[in-house]
């Protein structure tokens, strides 16, 4: 992944000035990830990248690691860049080595992740011909990528990666695939460094128009009922701490995304929770009662909406996004905004306080009244179990409040994701990763092993389900043997859970292939902790809420290979509050028959 320093949109740096050096296109490769700071790579190498293979095997500069699956690769590069911000980069060879990226590729488009792929392809003169292990990459990615190139000479390795690495960290974040011929990568050439970028279409624009942010500050100073609705991209802006600021001096409600959870602080007076089809009570609520919704990084998804015809009938909408394509794009804007996020609060605060300082702040408090009543009449929370197996909630929200908010939690995707969600305080930015937009299951072992390369000195745990965990599981012998040392809480519940809940409400109770039975009948298919000892891992069982807390401390105490502790907790639990989908956020459930009732003042 890369380490470096340069800003966007200049020049990448390096040893300007030397004249230029006779390589291969393979050498050029190595030496541009060197020269663009980059210190580890996830790959797995294949006939058609061979030949990069041989000059990365001499590299005293980069460290690569050998992953067990294509898709383990890209979601480890994932890992890394949400956990640092960087560009995380992954290698594969053509046809089945690419085409395995590409859900990692996708899960990082949907959650403007920055990425960079480097697949082998074909030689030039073999493309077309269904050729052994040929897949048109490019095309396939195209839908999927901010952009993919295909290199056919090994002249333009230098600029086309630097290009990609540009594209990936600039603007809206995102993933790049660079696709490299055999003939290039064999074929000779001069290096120098830094290549001349040619991208005369691709300017984003991260400085917003002022009159935009008059506009946006005259909203928030005349509204009685505002609230920020923080997205991904406050994280991936780095604006966390700005955008905290904002909440403090406007007064207004503050609720955070799925993507976007620690972009404000749990601990924050005006944070909420998180909206949408599980989010709190107060944090739907508030979008829909609210007059002004400011959307920061935010792109009204149908998770967060549900119904958008009735999705907060009464509030004007400031949409900022450095995007422009989701401006607009599913909620009208009356105020938009085209922008960074960092740069677009950073402008709004001076002009929200000079609006203040003349006419004073404005009267929040018949709208806070309210808020704080359904803060106390709902909170989260959650049953005890009838089958004498443990809450999965209780298990996931000691594991957050024993690692804390510095430990780095990635989550797969069901009902362990959003009580990962629900039940863990978020208190900085970029310590939350999981698959948002795509919801890839088996995200969450990869990802965590990629964050823990990027931040060795922090506690990684993947919160992951019985079955989004078998979909990546061998990953596990990747980090056992590169030292890597991450912890798997494991939310056993025999069963495909979010599907089995939605089978309990919608489908009569019809349980149509979602059982797995991994630990709560006669047969135990497979034994996790025989599983983690296989792959070199220590494996703990805990089966008894009296034996969470130490069976997390033991966990947290072994710091020189993984754990993973097989949680047997109840299949019958369920997310609540939940907003089925496609209808109102008006008919949220707090729990089964349980319908919130509004404080009218």
């Amino acid at each position: 992944m890369t380490r470096s320093t340069a800003e966007a949109g200049r020049p990448p740096t390096g040893r300007s000035g030397e004249p230029p050096q006779r390589m291969t296109g393979a050498q050029a490769v190595i030496r541009s990830l060197e020269e663009l700071g980059v210190e580890t790579v996830f790959g797995l190498p294949g006939g058609a990248i061979l030949p990069t293979y041989d000059p990365l095997f001499a590299s005293t500069k980069l460290r690569h690691i050998l992953v067990r699956h294509e898709q383990g690769a890209g979601h480890a590069a994932e890992g890394f860049a949400a956990a640092s911000g960087e560009v995380g980069v992954c290698i594969a060879t053509s046809g089945p080595g690419a085409t395995n990226l590409i859900t990692a590729l996708a899960n990082a488009n949907m959650d403007s992740t920055p990425m960079v792929a480097i697949t082998g392809q074909v030689a030039a003169n073999f493309i077309g011909t269904d050729a052994f292990q040929e897949a048109d990459i490019v095309g396939a990615t195209m839908p999927v990528t901010k952009h993919s190139f295909l290199i056919t000479d090994a002249a333009d390795i230098p600029a086309r990666i630097a290009e990609a690495f540009y594209i990936a960290r600039t603007g809206r974040p995102g993933p790049v695939l660079v696709d490299i011929t055999k003939t290039a990568q064999v074929g000779e050439m001069d290096f120098s460094w830094p290549p001349q970028r040619s991208l005369p279409g691709y300017k984003p624009r991260v400085k917003p128009h002022h009159r935009q942010i008059k506009a946006a500050a005259r909203e928030l100073q005349d509204a009685r009922r505002p609230v920020l609705l923080v997205g991904g991209g406050t994280i991936r802006s780095g604006a966390s701490a700005v955008v905290t600021e904002l909440a403090d001096v406007t007064g207004a409600a503050v609720v955070t995304t799925l993507m976007g959870r620690g972009g404000v602080p749990d601990s924050h007076p005006n944070h909420l929770g998180m909206p949408g089809m599980h989010g709190s009570v107060a944090a739907v609520a508030a979008l829909q009662r609210a007059d002004l919704i400011v959307a920061l990084g935010a792109r009204f998804d149908d998770r967060v909406t549900g119904d958008l015809e009735t999705f907060a009938p009464g509030a004007r909408v400031i949409h900022a996004d450095i995007d422009p394509a989701e401006i607009s794009k599913n909620r009208t804007a009356d105020v938009p905004i085209v922008g960074d996020i960092r740069e677009v609060v950073e402008d709004l605060l001076p002009t929200v306080r000079h609006l203040q300082e003349k006419e004073g702040k404005a009267d929040l408090a018949t709208w806070w009244r309210q808020l704080n009543a359904l803060r106390e009449n709902y909170p989260l929370g959650f049953t005890p179990t009838e089958d004498g197996l443990m809450a999965p909630q209780e298990v996931i929200e000691k594991l957050g409040a024993l690692a804390g908010p510095d430990a780095i939690y990635c989550s797969g995707v069901g009902q362990h994701q959003m009580w990962a969600a629900q039940f863990i305080s978020y208190e900085r930015p970029n310590t939350w990763l999981n698959s948002g937009g795509l919801g890839t299951m088996g995200y969450a072992v990869p990802a965590a092993m990629g964050a823990k390369v990027a931040m060795p000195e922090r506690e990684v745990w993947a919160i992951d389900g019985d079955g989004c965990f078998q979909m990546t599981n061998q990953e596990l012998a990747t980090c056992t043997l590169n030292d890597i040392p991450i912890k798997i809480a494991l939310i056993n519940n025999s069963s495909l859970g979010m599907v089995r809940q939605w089978q309990t409400l919608f489908y009569d109770g019809r349980y149509s292939h979602t059982e797995l039975e991994t630990g709560h009948e006669s047969r135990t298919i497979p034994d996790f902790v025989k599983l983690a000892e296989a792959y070199g891992c220590v494996g703990l069982r805990c089966t008894r809420p009296e034996d969470i807390e130490e069976t997390i401390r033991k966990a947290q105490a072994i710091n020189d290979r993984p754990v993973l502790i097989d949680f047997v907790v109840s299949r019958d639990a369920m997310v609540w509050p939940m907003v089925p989908a496609g209808v109102s956020n008006d008919e949220i459930q707090y729990a089964r028959g349980l319908t919130p009732q509004w404080e009218e003042e």
